[in-house]
């Protein structure tokens, strides 16, 4: 894609340090077009203009796509397996490796290698049902993420009318499919927060109509007498792909083991069980000597204890949602249960429901991507913020990649990001608002960072959550807002135990000093100095934030 002044003026500076990819930031223009005219709409009337009841085949094919790594409660792999029973033939599953599309997503290394792990734990698991699984390698010459997703579908609808194949497509990521939850305009909505209960009430925030789907049939012995079909069996999951090696591999599959039981067992660790002080670092999630308790498990507890990084708070779950080993409506059926209702609440009154919030606040973020193309290929949300101007100091930019800007509870964060591809949440907003509000650094380059180092990188949410960290999102409620991250420190890790961790030159100090060491004493232990003062940013963040973009 082409970019515009600004863009090709951002372009050439991100060139030269090697941070940034230009095709990236898409024009004014192209960002226009696709809001006025989404792709999934296209793909919609190719669907609706596609072969309606096309003559039986040798097979129904189910194309699985690396947010859908899961068997058990998969719409289109038991849809696909229940068409091929009624019509006699057997189900085959594919899937796509494409290299140029994990550039384009800026896909970690993590990330992929997490994929081809589950997909062998697939593999084993189909094979048992007389189902292949079947991977081909795709390199095209070029991709975009504009048109990577959508593009392709609408090519391969296509393609499929003009062979006479009927194609479906399904939606399963989300609680509710994306364009179906709109407000009383007719438009998605663009905030979501626990101060605007319509996206709840209209997501329907009861939840009870959310049913699992069946598993998928095994295919009948036959499927072996077919040596087209028979020879899928063979195909192998590659041990990695080329140009995204995860160098630090052992130490993932120690961290974030693959498999749907696995996801299970540690959705169940936090429904049923207390917080570890163990699990603060890189630690197996199912590790032993877990307490199991019925009324001070950590789900129960959530409410009060999910902003304390310095305590195992949280589920862990993100990595598994992001791939779909575990599928959302699943997580809603257990805590479900565990309320011992009928009816599941997404409400910020209790634990659990704060919990689940946070579940259907992934549905609002795609709910937002699939409607406003704009952000993910660059572009502000908001459109009165295109010229909003980050600054590009290549020193400070590398210092926060690494945890060294000076301020603990930063460098903290982006040291946890870095050694296991995860990050405590509200550590991700500590440290993507300290880049674009402190430090003044362009959002685009934190969120490329991010999408380049987790394990549980997600299109929609990361850049969601970039924007509204750097107020160009559509919601404004971060807009003008500089944290203090001294304050937030004390806030997120009041025992100081978190930066301890991960800061290890820092495990001396107690009390006060572990947030905010004093010169002399950072300079003694060999710690940076902030690479700027709180009280200056803030005169900044007003000035910049006023004019919009002016220095």
């Amino acid at each position: 894609m082409d970019v515009d002044k600004d863009g090709r003026r951002l372009a050439k500076k991100m060139k030269k340090y090697n941070t940034f990819l230009p095709r990236r930031v898409a024009t004014a223009e192209a960002a226009a077009s696709a809001d006025a005219e989404p792709p999934l709409k296209k793909l919609l009337q190719a669907v609706k203009n596609g072969v309606k009841s096309p003559p039986r085949g040798e097979a129904v094919v189910y194309w699985m796509r690396m947010e859908d790594l899961r068997i058990s409660d998969n719409r289109a792999l038991s849809s696909a397996s229940t068409q091929a029973r009624r019509d006699g033939i057997p189900v085959v599953v594919i899937f796509i490796i494409s290299p140029e599309d994990y550039i384009a997503q800026n896909r970690s290394p993590r990330r992929i290698d997490f994929t081809l792990r589950n997909l062998a734990d697939i593999k084993t698991r189909l094979a048992s049902e007389h189902i292949p699984l079947y991977i081909e390698l795709h390199t095209p010459q070029s991709a975009s993420l504009l048109s990577y997703r959508s593009g392709k579908d609408i090519g391969v609808c296509e393609l499929a009318t003009f062979a006479g194949i009927k194609v479906e497509f399904m939606h399963d990521r989300c609680l509710a499919d994306p364009g179906t939850v709109l407000n009383q305009s007719g438009g998605v909505y663009t905030t979501f927060s626990y101060w605007h209960p319509n996206w709840l009430a209209t997501l329907k925030s009861n939840l009870e109509w959310i049913e699992e789907v069946p598993r998928p049939w095994p295919n009948s012995e036959d499927i072996y007498s077919n040596p087209t079909l028979k020879a899928l069996f063979d195909a192998e999951v590659p041990d990695h792909v080329n140009g995204f090696e995860c160098r630090d591999r052992e130490r993932m599959r120690e961290v974030w083991p693959a498999g749907e039981d696995t996801a299970r067992q540690i959705l169940d660790r936090f429904l049923h069980a207390k917080a570890r002080s163990s699990q603060k670092g890189a630690s197996n999630p199912l590790s032993e000597g877990s307490e199991m308790s019925d009324k001070e498990s950590r789900a129960l507890v959530y409410k009060g204890s999910r902003d304390k990084a310095d305590k195992d708070t949280t589920s862990r779950i993100s990595p598994y949602l992001a791939a779909g080993v575990i599928s959302a409506r699943e997580c809603v059926w257990h805590v479900r249960n565990l309320q011992r209702v009928n009816k599941a609440q997404a409400t910020s009154a209790t634990s659990l429901g704060a919990w689940l919030d946070g579940i259907a606040q992934r549905d609002f973020y795609n709910h937002l991507l699939v409607a406003c193309l704009r952000g993910p290929i660059g572009r502000p949300l908001r459109g009165k913020y295109a010229n909003l101007k980050g600054d590009m100091n290549e020193k400070h930019l590398q210092a926060w990649k690494e945890g060294r800007t000076g301020v603990p509870i930063v460098d903290a964060g982006m040291r946890q990001l870095n050694f296991m591809g995860w990050m405590h949440n509200r550590l991700r907003m500590i440290t993507s608002t300290y880049l674009v509000k402190n430090l003044m650094i362009d959002w685009r380059l934190g969120e490329k960072y991010f999408m380049e180092k987790s394990v549980d990188g997600d299109l929609a949410s990361n850049n969601g959550s970039w924007q509204l960290c750097a107020a160009t999102s559509v919601n404004q409620r971060l807009g003008y807002i500089t944290f203090n991250p001294y304050s937030q420190s004390k806030k997120a890790d009041p025992t100081g135990a978190y930066i301890r961790h991960f800061v290890p030159e820092l495990q001396i100090l107690k009390g006060p000093d572990i947030h905010k060491p004093p010169e002399e004493v950072a300079v003694k232990l060999g710690y940076p100095l902030p690479l700027v003062k709180h009280k200056e940013v803030i005169r900044r963040v007003s000035r910049r934030y006023k004019h919009l973009g002016r220095q």
